[in-house]
């Protein structure tokens, strides 16, 4: 399916999607864009600390950014 199809069949290639199937919009020949049905993933909810040791921050990472707004006009 090219762009011009895609623009002019919208509305039915909604359809089709909701249907479960897949479309895909190719821009001379090259694919660019996938359609499919929109669903709602439960979002995975990580246990408190679990990136404990994983993450490193800079000991001066809260320190006052002065210079910085200074340096803005």
């Amino acid at each position: 399916m090219n762009i011009h199809q895609a623009k002019t069949q919208l509305s039915q290639l909604l359809q089709v999607v909701e249907q479960g199937e897949e479309v895909v919009i190719a821009r001379a020949g090259v694919p660019i864009a996938r359609l499919v049905s929109w669903q709602d993933q439960d979002r995975a909810v990580s246990a408190p600390g679990a990136m404990r040791g994983l993450i490193q921050m800079a000991d001066d990472f809260d320190a006052p950014l002065d210079a910085l707004f200074e340096a803005l006009p």
